[in-house]
């Protein structure tokens, strides 16, 4: 194996995914500043960032049910699908932001990026297998600071929402090209045909049953808190706080809490390959679920101690994310370890659909703090299924 190409690949599509992913949180990015504007109410806010989980959970389960990473070059797949996430997302600005086309166009958007995340992790797992938790871990980190990027171009571009979504376009657009000077590892398998046992063995295979019911549980808490930590932080700031600043230090408070997660991401990674990813993912969800109920805790309280107690929850809430998948990729045959891996995710988002939605009508039900609550509940599901994963398994590195 070369190692120079294998440290040429692992960087340019960390880099890639970055960039590409930087799509996904557009809409929450920009949420505070369309709504101040009157252009966009809180339900027509909760649709726009539901429509990218469920154009990604549409996409995804073609991507598993086609074969297509495994059967086709993934880095076609994965750069032809940045660059239409690139047009998708710059079409909103020639529709009305809160229209039907705006949420239709952010739907589109999240079809195109199940071409990029768990087709780069099947590009990425190309490339090794004792350091496959680091590798992943390296990817869910990008993922991770790309999610955060839209938040940080909000805050430098203030309220002028349309230069993060064409900073955003063309970021990803970069993103596609760069994914296209990537090679694939010796590991790398191709399925010859469309296979259906990728689903059946999703539920047939125990370990891989009880690893995709930790990440269920993971992703329960994960994105609801990320879609919605830049509007519940502003309403905590705004008890101290004029409504302009409150606003802006919202969106730094997400950019950060979000961003700070993606450098743990290889570090958990690294020590998975050490102590076993089932026991690493058990650690950080303990962590996680622990912050979520911290911030219900401190919600509304002095704006250092709410802003400390988020950044940690952002730190806890993803490291353990590519452990789930670097798992699945340990128990599946190589050949159909692409379509497995993108049935995890687009399930997982499905999952996500439910909570991103929710999560402001329960706001106004039980309060800020209330849903941290409930968020906390997600952690200790998957607690329960990797413990037992954890147990029974006598592979290390398991």
């Amino acid at each position: 194996m070369n190692l120079s190409n294998k440290q040429r690949t692992v960087t340019l599509l960390v880099i890639a995914e970055i960039l590409a992913m930087g799509l996904w949180f557009v809409s929450a990015a920009i949420l505070n500043d369309l709504r101040s504007t009157g252009l966009v109410g809180q339900a027509m806010g909760a649709f726009l960032s539901s429509a990218v989980p469920a154009g990604f959970v549409v996409g995804a389960l073609f991507v598993a049910i086609s074969c297509i990473a495994d059967r086709l070059d993934p880095r076609h797949v994965f750069g032809a699908s940045a660059l239409l996430g690139a047009l998708f997302n710059l079409a909103l600005l020639f529709v009305p932001a809160g229209s039907v086309s705006a949420v239709m166009l952010r739907f589109l958007t999240g079809v195109a990026l199940a071409g990029v995340y768990p087709v780069g992790m099947k590009i990425m797992v190309g490339w090794g297998t004792h350091d496959r938790g680091l590798l992943v871990g390296l990817l869910v980190g990008g993922l991770t600071l790309g999610s955060s990027s839209p938040h940080l171009l909000a805050w430098l571009g203030g309220a002028e929402w349309q230069h993060t979504v064409m900073a955003a376009s063309a970021l990803s657009a970069l993103g596609a090209g760069l994914v296209m000077a990537t090679k694939l590892g010796p590991n790398h398998a191709r399925a010859a045909s469309i296979s259906f046992s990728a689903i059946t063995e999703a539920w047939t295979n125990v370990d891989i049953r009880r690893a995709f019911g930790g990440y269920f549980g993971h992703m329960w808490e994960l994105y609801a808190m990320w879609s919605w930590l830049g509007v519940a932080s502003a309403v905590s700031y705004r008890v101290h706080l004029p409504e302009s600043d409150a606003t802006q230090l919202a969106k730094l408070t997400a950019f950060v809490a979000i961003a700070a997660g993606a450098f743990l991401c290889p570090i958990a990674g690294w020590v998975a390959d050490s102590i076993g990813k089932a026991r690493l993912t058990i650690i950080v969800l303990s962590v996680s679920g622990a912050s979520a109920l911290l911030s219900a805790f401190v919600f509304e309280g002095p704006v250092l101690w709410v802003f400390v107690v988020f950044v940690l929850w952002g730190m806890s809430v993803i490291p353990d994310s590519a452990q789930f998948s670097a798992l699945v990729a340990d128990l599946a045959p190589p050949e159909r370890a692409g379509s497995l891996l993108t049935l995890q995710t687009a399930l997982g988002f499905l999952l996500t659909i439910a909570t991103v939605q929710l999560t402001p009508k329960l706001a106004d039900l039980i309060t800020w703090p209330g849903v941290f609550v409930v968020l906390a509940l997600g952690p200790l599901f998957g607690i329960w299924s990797m413990w037992s994963l954890m147990k029974e398994s006598k592979n290390t590195a398991v």
